[in-house]
């Protein structure tokens, strides 16, 4: 079942995805199955909103650090930013959850500075060149704003850009 701090995250996150950004801390508690005052002895409302921020943060790390020993990190860049329909929700959610720090809301956490430091230094390892990373990088950020403002691009289309930029697609690799 996990721990407290664990079934909070849970509930928290699940509330974002069903649209409640930022979600009432009662209605964590509650989902959670947890009282308030538990829910407090973890959190205040940043920094649940730090830790949500910080815990999709390491997900995606995870991926992306798997597919970097694989060679594969700019393709695997290229496709998370495209989240498949079953993700989308998700995506969303996280979109949501940025929007806060706009409004400040949320500051976020050091660890989001310090993954795109380390993203940006695998894809250069993988590309061997600082700018051609960067701009992988960018048309990531570009992949995943169309899919949450229209319809996504398919995987066809990823796989298209992906030879365009010369780089290796799944099927390529294998």
């Amino acid at each position: 079942m996990g721990t407290a701090r664990e079934r909070i995250l849970d509930a928290a996150e699940e509330l974002i995805i069903a649209g409640h950004v930022p979600p009432a801390l009662e209605a964590v508690a509650a989902a959670a199955g947890v009282s308030k005052g538990g829910l407090l002895y973890h959190f205040d409302k940043q920094s649940l909103l730090r830790a949500l921020v910080t815990r999709a943060v390491h997900r995606f790390d995870e991926r992306l650090t798997v597919a970097a020993a694989q060679g594969m990190m700019a393709a695997a860049w290229l496709r998370l930013s495209v989240p498949v329909p079953e993700e989308s929700m998700v995506y969303r959610a996280i979109m949501s959850t940025m929007r806060l720090t706009t409004t400040g809301e949320l500051d976020l956490p050091q660890e989001v500075g310090a993954a795109e430091q380390r993203w940006q230094q695998m894809l250069t390892a993988e590309l061997g060149d600082p700018i051609r990373a960067r701009l992988v990088r960018l048309v990531g950020d570009g992949l995943f704003l169309a899919a949450l403002t229209g319809p996504p691009p398919t995987g066809d289309d990823v796989d298209e850009l992906l030879r365009h930029l010369g780089l290796r697609t799944a099927a390529e690799q294998a």
